[in-house]
């Protein structure tokens, strides 16, 4: 099972509110790490867990993700997630909206606009990434030998969105880490919203029971949305099947390495980095649908005809 860290809440320091998800940052052995309470009880932390855990199989530089539980505070022991800071010291984020912005002076980057920003393209998206630097090497060290630029790595950031149906890469979703004048794509972050991780449970058991192929997991798979349009005329946003291939149309070879490492994940052990939730955090209805999830998509992006 995976370690669920304790943590006292007489350590928050910058308590912060996003949303309805309380956060706050606090220091572990001299490096700042974010909490992020899952309140509502609406699965983000073990979707963030298993997200985190698939990236690294496959070699994709990623912000690591932990179990967490808060500990002291007036409503008792609350669960989250932690992670460690990406950024450091000297060093800035530039989230997407901003390097859009930067490209093209007429796109909407207002900082409290996320959803529904026809703008924010595939074709935009990848032409703003061409100009970034790869990762930094901290973040390199699992990369293909073949994955060279950072379009090339974003193209994986799509093929794992679209592994784990995660309908949250919009424009704050995705960014660079500046170091000065330099710009490096960051690794990719903030994947709470994958898996259906918000599906009550009654749902997940009969779509996993059902004889109705309109009503099935492989149904419900197919109606996953990413955070891009194909263009700013288009009023709904693509599948995430679908950006991951507009995507993969701009960096080909990156493409298909990143696929050869999705056929070289061996489903046992993609059964395994889900079986390590621990029961009170994931049910085991919850369990079974999501590795239908994975294994459905899974099947998806491998069966894509060459790019």
């Amino acid at each position: 099972m995976y370690r669920i860290r304790p943590l006292n809440r007489a350590d928050a320091q910058d308590l912060e509110y996003l949303g309805t998800k309380r956060k706050f940052w606090f220091r572990l052995r001299n490096t700042r790490y974010l909490f992020k309470a899952e309140e509502r009880g609406t699965g983000e932390d073990w979707a963030e867990k298993i997200v985190c855990e698939l990236a690294g199989m496959l070699g994709i530089p990623h912000v690591k993700y932990q179990l967490a539980r808060e500990e002291g505070g007036e409503a008792g022991p609350q669960p989250g997630v932690i992670c460690p800071s990406f950024l450091l010291k000297g060093q800035a984020l530039e989230m997407g909206n901003q390097l859009l912005f930067r490209r093209d002076p007429d796109y909407p980057a207002d900082n409290d606009t996320k959803y529904k920003v026809t703008a924010h393209t595939v074709d935009a998206v990848a032409a703003a990434v061409k100009e970034l630097a790869v990762c930094d090497a901290r973040w390199r060290r699992s990369l293909p030998g073949q994955i060279h630029s950072a379009l090339d790595v974003f193209t994986g950031y799509l093929l794992l969105d679209a592994l784990v149906a995660n309908q949250d890469r919009h424009h704050q979703n995705w960014g660079a880490v500046r170091t000065g004048a330099h710009l490096a794509l960051a690794p990719t972050y903030d994947h709470g919203s994958s898996l259906a991780r918000n599906l009550a449970d009654d749902e997940r058991a009969r779509r996993l029971q059902t004889r109705d192929a309109g009503y099935s997991v492989a149904a419900f798979a197919e109606r996953a949305r990413s955070g891009f349009y194909l263009s700013s005329a288009e009023t709904k946003t693509l599948g995430t099947l679908q950006a991951y291939h507009r995507m993969a149309a701009f960096s080909p070879t990156a493409a298909a390495v990143w696929r050869g490492r999705l056929a070289g994940l061996e489903w046992p052990t993609v059964e395994a980095v889900v079986d390590r939730v621990p029961p009170e955090r994931m049910s085991a209805v919850t369990r079974r649908f999501t590795l239908e999830l994975l294994r459905i998509n899974r099947d998806r992006l491998l069966q894509l005809k060459a790019e």
